[in-house]
Order: structure tokens, then sequence, then C-alpha cells
């Protein structure tokens, strides 16, 4: 497999990996490291990559495994999660302070969800893969991919109610 055909496989779904491993390990430069790092074992294991079904799978299995590692590892207890992907350059200031509060929001509560929950909710609802692809990617059946997807959409759905009902009771 020559270089070309390598990243012609590889970069439609590089920017997936690397929203995956920001979202469990947090800070941009381990993201860039963690992407930096799975993009570099694919490499090195090219002449494989085509006996796998789904190239972009098994990537992101990858991506958590070695960020789960990762976040085992003692140099990792400091890192916390954070989601800054949203960006609108159409809305008025106050728009956009009343949005980033409410991505931050969500951000926090995702945060603070178990593992798996937040593994669902990011591959789902975030990077939008389908349900099956889900299942797959985190070794789970349809059913426990869907009741932790709503189990964390709950949780989400009423932490952000509690927290913007507060103030109106």
């Amino acid at each position: 497999m020559t270089q070309a055909e390598f990243l012609h496989i590889v970069m439609p779904f590089k920017d997936k990996v690397f929203r995956l491993a920001k979202r469990l390990l947090v800070s941009k430069e381990e993201a860039e490291d963690a992407t930096q790092e799975i993009l570099l074992k694919l490499w090195n294991n090219k002449t494989k990559i085509e006996e796998y079904k789904n190239v972009e799978a098994f990537s992101m299995t990858m991506t958590k495994n070695f960020c789960l590692d990762k976040l085992k590892s003692k140099h990792a207890q400091n890192l916390k999660i954070v989601h800054s992907n949203y960006q609108d350059n159409n809305t008025s200031l106050q728009k956009q302070i009343e949005l980033n509060d409410s991505v931050d929001w969500v951000g926090k509560i995702i945060e603070n969800l178990p593992e798996q929950q937040k593994m669902v909710i990011q591959l789902r609802d975030i990077e939008q893969y389908e349900l099956d692809e889900i299942a797959k990617m985190l070794d789970m059946n349809n059913t426990a991919v869907r009741v932790a997807l709503s189990r964390a959409r709950k949780a989400i759905r009423e932490q952000l109610t509690n927290t913007h009902s507060y103030g109106t009771k």
C-alpha cells in the first residue's frame, strides 16, 4: 500500500478520531498525540488494513482503547473533558454567549456521565455513527447501546432542565 492509498483511506475519518480522543482525554494536545499515535499504528499495520471490513470503525475502537488506557495511566489524572467544537459567526453577541454557556453546561454534564454513556453520546450525537457501528466499536449489543444512549440523553436533559429552571422557581 502506497502512502497516497493510505491517506485516501485514513484522512476522511481523521477528524473523528481526534474528536473522540478530545472528548475522552480533554486537552487538545493530548488528543493530537492520541490521533497521531493511532495513525502511526495504522501506518505500521498498513499491510493488514485491507483485511478490515470497516477501517474507520476499527480506528475508532483503537482510539477508544488507547484513550482509556491513557486515562488509566498515572500521568493522565488531571485531565478533564471539554467540548469546544461549536462556533457560529452569524449570531448576536448575547445569543453567542448564551449558546456557548449551554454548550459548556452540556460539556460539564457529559463530563460527569459514566464512561460508557460518555462514549455512546460522543459517537452517536456528535460523530453521527449508526447504532450498529457503535455497538461494534464498543463491543456492546444494540440494546445496550440504545439503553446507554437513552440514559445519557435523559441525564443531560434532566440536568439542563434543573439548571435552567432553578432561577424560575
